[in-house]
């Protein structure tokens, strides 16, 4: 029965990436049968290339992807030289969560209420510098020609990913004992970070950055909000490709995914390139000497945490201002009209959207801890990349060539296809959040308990399972956040039919009413939050009184660790 679901989680959650691969391949050579396109061709290649612009587009994604990466490694790395010893550590832990559950859609929209020509900083710079905005002096972040905006908005939201994933990786580096060598051959902190920590946290933190940088080579909604528009970022205009009513052109929207394939791939390698050459090749500055410098980490996770929390006022301010003039710093007139008018069209959205993450992060939990306890156990179990690739692969690449298998089954099953594909995009994290805390489990709770003859679901359940709960709601709360965060899967598969709180604020954010925009937003940041809050309220309860249970359970003599709490 183990092995059985372990084969399902296979089938459903890793396998579907070849077809993916496999048919947006097949119809970028112009064989696509259910469409009546037999024959196989280059044209629709040519047909991506000869599109005008489309080696600018390509060039701003480079930029925007590369830079926006690297930005935000740096960030993370300078978070963790400077807390990382002192007491605002914990601080920064505790705004992980929040961090994390805002989604990138509502952030974009935050962003560009706060940057644009008539944001909230040029109304604050008029008012205290007496400055006029215009085009070319404060466009400079939101729909950019030269995709800046966009780069910075990117490199800020992954920040607290890249500092969650540097958590277990710097828990193996024992910085304690190397801080103490260090100081010991008189090395000052920052040397020591520099020239010891850093090349050990960049070779080990290439899986988080493959995810950062396909992330931002494919984005489309963050994109759609902040970047160009003429030409748009590669992965847009792929998907204006794809939206053409025309279905003959169909091959050249493939066509151009397995072009962003490529470019994702090739950045994958920059990846590895780039850490090689660093820490091996151009390694004389690891020790030349015992210069070092130290970085203003604690500027940097103040400046990310009082922009994303500066946001949520700004969208609610937005949400109930009647009128609100530029340059006047605060609306003139408020109203609940916009509430009133929307909320009949917005709750049956919001009812959809709770319902596929609640069952999405629920299936996604199962199977991550399926996936957990299978590698735990057996050998023979898929490895980490394997896992992870529909992260590592453009949403694009991918949903094109899932979308045309779906054409040759049941394609009327939108809701189906729509849970299917926010499973698929969701299990990766899910596992990811599940692998540090399962590593650290100490197995001898189990060995003992079955010892005393408890069975093994008995066992798992009431021994395992209360020790990892915080863990397991953390990683329910990822799957769900995940889901929330879905355009690309719920649009494609859904076929327009299924409407989730994502793709309306989307929709809404390119030149409807800046009011109804922050509505749509608001939801999309706060739904996120309440399975988040749920998650932490539950653990807080379960770590009161998951110690003495589990005494009761194995016996007070049989404990001589503590439990692992996340």
């Amino acid at each position: 029965m183990f092995r059985a679901s372990y084969f399902i989680l296979i089938v459903v959650c890793i396998v579907p990436v070849a077809p993916g691969l496999i048919g947006v391949s097949l119809s970028s050579f112009g064989y696509i049968p259910p469409i009546g396109l037999n024959d196989f061709s280059i044209k629709a290649y040519s047909l991506v290339f000869s599109w005008s612009g489309v080696t600018q587009s390509i060039l701003l994604t480079l930029f925007s992807s590369i830079a926006s990466t690297y930005l935000a490694a740096l960030l993370c790395f300078a978070i963790i030289q400077q807390l990382w010893f002192s007491r605002h550590w914990r601080k920064v832990e505790t705004l992980l969560s929040p961090l994390l559950a805002l989604p990138h859609v509502a952030f974009a929209i935050g962003f560009a209420f706060l940057l644009a020509p008539t944001g909230v900083f040029a109304r604050i710079a008029h008012e205290v510098f007496n400055l006029v905005p215009n085009n070319q002096t404060t466009a400079w972040f939101v729909n950019d020609a030269y995709a800046v905006g966009l780069t910075l908005a990117l490199a800020i939201k992954e920040v607290p990913f890249l500092l969650l994933m540097s958590l277990p990786i710097l828990m193996q580096l024992n910085l304690e004992k190397t801080h103490h060598v260090a100081s010991a051959l008189g090395y000052s902190p920052a040397q020591m970070w520099l020239k010891i920590v850093l090349p050990q946290w960049l070779n080990k933190m290439r899986f988080a950055l493959f995810a950062v940088i396909a992330y931002g080579a494919a984005v489309v909604d963050l994109s759609l909000i902040l970047g160009p528009t003429n030409p748009p970022t590669f992965a847009v205009l792929v998907w204006q490709w794809f939206s053409d009513p025309d279905l003959t052109l169909l091959p050249r929207a493939s066509a151009g995914a397995m072009v962003l394939f490529a470019i994702a791939s090739a950045l994958l390698l920059l990846v590895v390139g780039v850490e090689k050459l660093a820490t091996q090749q151009l390694s004389k500055w690891q020790y030349s000497g015992r210069y070092g410098f130290s970085l203003p980490g604690k500027s940097f996770i103040s400046f990310i945490s009082a922009l994303a929390l500066l946001m949520l006022p700004i969208m609610m301010l937005w949400s109930f201002a009647h009128r609100w003039r530029f340059p006047d710093l605060l609306p003139s007139r408020y109203s609940l009209r916009f509430w009133q008018f929307e909320w009949q069209n917005i709750w049956p959205t919001i009812e959809q959207s709770l319902l596929l993450a609640v069952v999405t992060a629920f299936l996604a939990l199962l199977m991550g801890i399926i996936a957990q306890e299978y590698r735990a156990k057996h050998r023979l179990a898929l490895p980490n990349y394997i896992i992870a690739l529909p992260m590592l692969v453009p949403q694009l690449s991918l949903l094109f060539g899932l979308q045309i298998t779906t054409l040759y089954l049941d394609s009327d099953q939108f809701m189906l296809w729509v849970i299917w594909s926010h499973l698929f995009f969701a299990f990766p994290f899910v596992y990811l959040a599940l692998d540090g805390p399962w590593r650290s489990y100490n197995d001898n709770f189990t060995k003992t308990a079955l010892s005393l003859g408890k069975k093994p679901l008995y066992t798992f359940v009431m021994v395992k399972g209360r020790i990892l709960l915080p863990a397991l709601l953390y990683a329910w709360a990822i799957g769900a956040s995940v889901s929330l965060a879905q355009y690309l899967p719920t649009l494609i598969l859904g076929g327009g039919r299924v409407a989730t709180i994502t793709t309306e604020a989307v929709a809404l954010s390119s030149g409807f009413d800046r009011r109804v925009t922050a509505i749509y937003a608001l939801w999309q940041a706060i739904l996120p939050l309440i399975f988040f809050m749920i998650s932490m309220l539950i653990s807080h309860k379960a770590r009161l009184r998951t110690y003495t249970p589990i005494k009761e359970t194995l016996g007070h003599d049989t404990l001589s660790q503590k439990p692992f709490h996340q």
